[in-house]
């Protein structure tokens, strides 16, 4: 039973940073100035990349646990991040490197998070595959960001 309800935490984990992530982009997407706009497109493809996962994490955790277990809310940490958003924006951290910069910190946070849970030992059965492709997606995801972050720097 503690193998279950650490691989539950585990997922549950991840879950809430997907939660973190979508609602990081929507902020940042309301926030995005015209000369952005493709950005836009681009953060709303990944909010709903991060809804799409959620769910799907939502349904292993409720396949190995009860629907009360799943997680539904956002990390202290994913709330401080995008206070620190709202923060910068106010003091000119809008342009574009700087969107790009803490859209690339938010993907290496949920990037790490994907890492830590595929080393763990408490992943049931059932959960690998899904979140071994899921950071396959994310890992594109960050990869992209970064190299717009590098081209908006140079």
């Amino acid at each position: 039973m503690a193998t279950t309800t650490s691989g539950t935490s585990v997922i549950n984990d991840l879950i809430e940073i997907n939660n973190d992530r979508v609602a990081g982009f929507e902020k940042v997407i309301a926030d995005i100035n015209d000369e952005n706009i493709d950005l836009k497109a681009l953060f709303q493809e990944y909010a709903e990349q991060s809804r799409k996962y959620g769910q799907e994490l939502a349904a292993i955790v409720g396949s190995v646990g009860t629907v009360d277990e799943v997680e539904t809310g956002n990390s202290v940490s994913g709330t401080l991040h995008r206070v620190w958003i709202d923060v910068k924006s106010l003091f000119g951290g809008s342009d574009r490197a700087s969107i790009l910069s803490e859209a690339e910190r938010g993907e290496d946070a949920i990037k790490k998070a994907y890492q830590d849970a595929l080393s763990s030992s408490d992943l049931p059965y059932n959960a690998v595959d899904t979140i071994r492709t899921q950071a396959q997606g994310i890992n594109s995801a960050h990869d992209k960001i970064k190299m717009l972050r590098d081209a908006a720097k140079a």
